[in-house]
């Protein structure tokens, strides 16, 4: 949903702000107040081209923002874009500012951004359906969406047949491209296999065992007197700390015959005791071990010399040179065991593909069905704006596996013919930029009815959310009866989703839920549009304008009256 829109220095706009609610937001205004120029700066928001001729007169720059309320596939686009979302969860910031140098920034979430990434990142929050073009295109894919939440299409297993099909695909392909690269480099592969194997690692710490035994080696001699020394220090000699502390227990044992409070002492005294006499102990025996020994210290330099080799060429630690060797060994083995894995890739090849076409036709098939079950309902909606058309909606199945994608293979279509004697065309052929918004209007109510029916409050993540919708001149042409219903069309819609619309007829703008009106000015010889949303007791006034032009007359405010209260 759209939060809020901001301009600053954008055409004829000095500043204005529009803060946007649920359901139907309708903008009015005099012919020529600007009104279609705010759905234009939402436009370039949306990644529109932009021309420095859009700066107002006199102004650096031109600054446009909005605000809408993320959703999962905008938070998405946001992350492959490397747009950190965290500190706006909720929200998505977008600011883009038109220099009258014709130089643009771009900023999403206050974060330098590009205006591709905001391209992408419109058919996820809104499409704007205009006269002069339509923004996130009802191109293919927007088609194929409106299909699949019509016919409240899961993709759930064709996303994943696709996905394991892909995946073995891609292996089959690398192993089969890459034949002469490997071969070249199956020698070397073996040599460094069989260079780590040959060099019998016993552990990854190996090195840092045998450094603590080389320094013991290199300091053998002063490392046995230090052990020697304290052995008699605690030991042997007359006054050794053994001695001294089995002297002074059995006194503290004497003591505590006759004072209990003496035991604990003797106690600790008895714990002193045996503590020196394991370290006596483990002292002498290093002593015994510490015997120097050039042949054991010139074979661990060898060693470490060895070690140090296959760091410098596979890894800064043994434990990168052992995973290295593994590396080596196992596409070594790929080299090797090469016609026995592609025999085995393309028989899952096979399995995954045939996965892949069951899921697919079955999607074809369902599509198939809601098309001609929406083909009815949306003729009968668009031929009651004015129109009368012939509507048709092609599914065809592209089973080639060049078109496989994880949304299934069909290509979806929506032909339309306005006139009688026509033959059917593309719906964005159609010329009249009016004609293109009511037919989308008629669209997106059918579907949107059609969902709420069938979902009966359920919902799937394989359907999106719909997004933010603008219409703009879609009342061009109409009247009357045909502009209630345009009207009626427009409220039904924004029960399950924000719809944004211009409009210069009564019969409609007495739906509104948000009813702004576009305003232009002159204050000190500059001419200013502003937007304001009415309070309910203007709407009336508004309505009346729009019946009777700017002389309201009594009349026109009870037409208008009796139009709110009918739209209620």
């Amino acid at each position: 949903m759209l939060l809020e829109l901001r301009a600053e220095n954008y055409a004829v706009i000095d500043q204005a702000v529009a803060s946007f609610g649920p359901g139907l937001n309708l903008l009015t205004g005099e012919t020529g107040a600007g009104k279609s120029i705010l759905i234009d700066a939402l436009a370039l928001l949306l990644g529109g081209k932009a021309s420095s001729d859009i700066v107002r007169h006199g102004a650096d720059k031109a600054v446009l923002g909005c605000v809408f309320e993320a959703t999962p596939g905008a938070l998405a686009v946001l992350d492959r874009n490397g747009i950190d979302a965290a500190a706006f969860s909720d929200d998505i910031l977008l600011r883009r500012e038109i220099g009258a140098n014709g130089k643009g920034r771009v900023f999403i979430n206050n974060q330098p951004a590009t205006v591709a990434a905001l391209r992408e990142l419109a058919p996820e929050i809104g499409l704007i359906h205009s006269q002069g073009e339509t923004l996130g295109a009802f191109d293919q894919a927007q088609q194929r969406l409106l299909l699949d939440r019509f016919a409240d299409a899961s993709l759930e297993a064709v996303a994943s047949a696709h996905a394991a099909w892909r995946a073995t695909t891609e292996k089959l392909d690398e192993l089969r491209s890459a034949e002469q690269d490997r071969l070249r480099m199956a020698d070397l592969w073996r040599f460094q296999s069989k260079e780590i194997a040959d060099a019998a690692l016993t552990a990854e710490d190996e090195d840092v065992q045998l450094e603590t035994e080389k320094r013991v080696l290199a300091n053998a001699e002063k490392l046995y007197t230090a052990a020697m020394s304290a052995h008699e220090l605690l030991y042997e000699g007359e006054a050794s700390a053994e001695t001294t502390i089995g002297a002074a227990l059995k006194q503290v044992e004497e003591l505590a015959r006759y004072e209990p409070k003496f035991t604990a002492a003797a106690q600790q005294l008895a714990a002193a005791k045996a503590a020196v006499e394991d370290v006596s102990g483990e002292v002498r025996d290093f002593a015994d071990s510490a015997q120097a020994s050039p042949e054991r210290l010139a074979d661990i330099e060898d060693r470490l010399a060895a070690l140090d080799k296959l760091k410098r060429k596979y890894g800064p630690t043994l434990a990168d040179v052992i995973r290295f060797g593994e590396e080596a060994s196992t596409k070594l083995a790929e080299v090797e065991n090469r016609d026995a894995l592609l025999v085995q890739l393309g028989a899952q090849q096979a399995v995954d593909a045939e996965s892949y076409r069951k899921a697919a036709e079955e999607l074809t098939s369902a599509r198939s069905a809601a098309a001609s079950r929406l083909e009815k309902l949306a003729t009968a909606q668009i031929n009651e704006l004015a129109m009368n058309v012939r509507f048709k909606v092609v599914v065809t199945p592209q089973r080639e596996q060049v078109a496989w994608a994880p949304h299934g293979w069909d290509r979806i279509e929506c032909l339309i013919a306005t006139n009688a004697g026509e033959p059917l065309k593309p719906l964005e052929e159609i010329a009249s930029g009016g004609e293109m918004s009511r037919v989308m209007l008629a669209l997106k109510v059918t579907v949107e009815e059609s969902f709420a029916a069938a979902s009966k409050g359920r919902r799937r993540a394989s359907v999106p959310t719909p997004r933010m919708l603008v219409f703009d001149e879609i009342d061009i042409g109409i009247g009357g009866r045909a502009a209630e219903a345009v009207g009626k069309k427009l409220k039904a819609l924004s029960r399950r989703q924000q719809v944004v619309c211009i409009t210069h007829l009564p019969q409609i703008a007495a739906f509104a839920d948000q009813h702004f009106v576009i305003e232009k000015s002159e204050k000190n010889g500059r001419t200013r549009t502003s937007i304001r949303l009415m309070e309910s007791s203007e709407r009336e006034r508004e309505v009346a304008r729009m019946l009777s032009g700017a002389k309201l007359t009594e009349a026109s405010l009870e037409n208008a009256r009796q139009l709110l209260e009918l739209s209620r």
